[in-house]
């Protein structure tokens, strides 16, 4: 498999910035990783899985990022679907449902989110009576489920609570339409989802108590951390690519003759920053996925809340330092660096998206009333009026 993998990282390397300039969706490298069945690394062994820690996981996301960022970005619907199944136990009844598709590289998108001005979901799953369970509703910021086999829709029901379910992406009544218009991640689809009286199997409806306050802990971090794996993954490609850029330049501004910018200490100053911000990076994601897992598995409240605010502490750290060394690397260039065809400028852009998803000052802020005041960050996901039951938060 380890072949397979490098060989699609070398292929889909090559034309990055090209594809995302021309906005050339990513459908066939999608198919390559439904083909290796990357989505099924977490299952079971025993199931054509490869029970890979959650850390071996987001490592593989952090090397996809690298190649391209908005293939990375799609599977974290996907990724989080899996966990959730996996927090539930693989002996329950959806597992055995799931397993099966999972395993044979079925993908899952998401469609969780929806603009509204208060905290109400109007996506509406109803029984029918003659025609059976329907979904109806628009959602927005669906990332990935254009290229999905399934789309994880969350609704309300006719009780009032707020239920997850599943519906194929292909069926009657489902429309994804690509029209995300941010300046950055602009191939991960993350758009409108509109759902027209779609069949829903009752076997795909998934029913969460608003209690467990320890699932919903777990899924946020898992959330978050697959979005700064794809921040990780892009510092690696910053470097790679400011190094690639610098090594073949023949002369510095405002010096004579050839002095050469491979030479420039200025330059291996900036060169040497995002090196160390795209390190550590990688190694505080991995670090808190493991720690994070660790808590998961023990099933231990306390640990579950620590890492929750360790994974605050490295939205913060994490986003900022890349953020920052994303904008620094035109400093060994000059205006030459700023290049469309280049595309350098897609690695800040890119990050500034990723960390717009769950603003950065909010998370920092909720670790800074913890530490002054002792109070655990919370989170309702949105519901019916007031009744916001948190079910699978999506972002």
């Amino acid at each position: 498999m380890t072949d397979t993998w490098n060989d699609l990282l070398a292929r889909w390397r090559v034309g990055a910035a090209e594809r995302e300039r021309e906005r050339v969706l990513p459908f066939a490298a999608v198919d390559e990783l439904r083909t290796q069945r990357f989505g099924a690394l977490r299952l079971p062994r025993t199931t054509g899985g490869a029970d890979a820690s959650l850390a071996q996981v987001l490592g593989r996301i952090v090397e996809l990022a690298e190649v391209d960022s908005n293939l990375a970005h799609i599977w974290r619907g996907h990724i989080a679907f899996v966990e959730q199944l996996r927090w539930d136990g693989w002996d329950t009844d959806a597992a055995a449902r799931w397993l099966p598709r999972l395993a044979a590289g079925e993908v899952m998108g998401n469609a969780f989110s929806e603009r509204a001005e208060t905290a109400e979901l109007t996506t509406r799953l109803v029984d029918t009576g003659h025609d059976g369970l329907r979904v109806t509703g628009t959602k927005h910021y669906t990332t990935g489920s254009l290229y999905a086999d399934w789309v994880h829709v969350a609704a309300i029901d006719a009780s009032g609570e707020r239920v997850a379910l599943a519906v194929r992406s292909d069926a009657a009544g489902v429309r994804i339409i690509d029209d995300w218009d941010g300046f950055g991640q602009p191939l991960t689809a993350s758009g409108t989802t509109i759902l027209d009286a779609v069949a829903v199997d009752p076997a795909d409806v998934f029913r969460v108590t608003p209690e467990d306050e320890d699932r919903h802990r777990y899924l946020r971090g898992v959330y978050q951390l697959s979005l700064l794996a794809v921040v990780a993954g892009i510092a690696q490609r910053a470097v790679a690519d400011t190094v690639a850029f610098v090594r073949p330049r023949r002369r510095t501004f405002g010096h004579a003759g050839e002095t050469r910018p491979i030479d420039d200490p200025l330059a291996h100053l900036v060169v040497g920053e995002i090196s160390a911000a795209a390190s550590a990076a990688r190694r505080v994601v991995l670090g808190v996925a493991a720690d994070l897992e660790a808590a998961a598995s023990r099933r231990d409240a306390e640990l579950l809340a620590e890492a929750e605010l360790d994974v605050y502490r490295a939205q913060h750290t994490v986003t900022e330092s890349v953020l920052a060394t994303t904008s620094r690397l035109f400093e060994v260039g000059g205006a030459s660096a700023t290049s469309r065809e280049l595309g350098l400028d897609r690695h800040w852009r890119n990050v500034r998206t990723i960390a717009s998803h769950n603003p950065v000052l909010q998370r920092v802020a909720a670790v800074g009333r913890f530490e002054l005041e002792g109070t655990r960050p919370s989170w309702a996901a949105p519901g019916a009026g007031t009744r916001a039951a948190a079910s699978v938060p999506a972002s």
